[in-house]
């Protein structure tokens, strides 16, 4: 199933993310884009979905439009498509972070059900990564975030009623519980 492809987009990755850390964690980013590509696969991703998820991120943090070419000329215009797909900025700076996400979740209203699954993927690992911080870092977690604790909670509720109604459904309940725990933190 995962051949020479999904190893050059492995070691891809891992050079693009090298530098790169969670929010305040000093986490290797490396370990979020792995998470992700483990949820994809193990939620029924194949080869081309795979390699999205390794580099879903890459446009949008490492590079903009020349990195999306490269993975155009690398992995194909699939693969491409996918990561233009899960990016919701490809110019620094980013536009506004509300507009931003607006726009991203309007897009996922009509979006293919593999962008579905690997967009249900990074949300839920982001949401468990935010509960899981949360125990370290308590309140002061939401300085971390654009959208504060409100914005936050209303993108990730947001998400998690696409994904209810849109599916992949299993991911959906993962995010929704995730996000109940989110709303119970102070």
């Amino acid at each position: 199933m995962l051949g020479e492809r999904f190893e050059a987009a492995l070691q891809f990755a891992a050079e693009l993310h090298r530098a790169q850390t969670r929010k305040a964690t000093g986490t290797p980013y490396v370990a979020h884009v792995l998470a992700v590509t483990a949820l994809a696969i193990e939620h029924g991703a194949g080869e081309d979905q795979a390699i999205a998820a390794l580099l879903h991120d890459a446009v949008e943090d490492q590079g903009g439009p020349p990195t999306a070419s490269r993975i155009r000329a690398t992995f194909g215009d699939r693969v491409a498509d996918l990561v233009l797909a899960l990016t919701d900025a490809t110019v620094v700076p980013k536009p506004p972070w509300r507009q931003r996400k607006e726009r991203y979740l309007a897009h996922l209203q009509k979006a293919a059900p593999d962008v579905l699954l690997l967009s249900a993927c990074d949300k839920l690992h982001n949401a468990r990564s935010i509960v899981e911080d949360h125990a370290v870092a308590g309140p002061a977690l939401w300085a971390r975030f654009k959208g504060g604790r409100d914005g936050t909670l209303w993108y990730y509720e947001s998400l998690a009623a696409i994904f209810g109604t849109r599916g992949p459904a299993r991911l959906a309940a993962l995010l929704r519980e995730q996000v109940e725990r989110m709303r119970g933190l102070a």
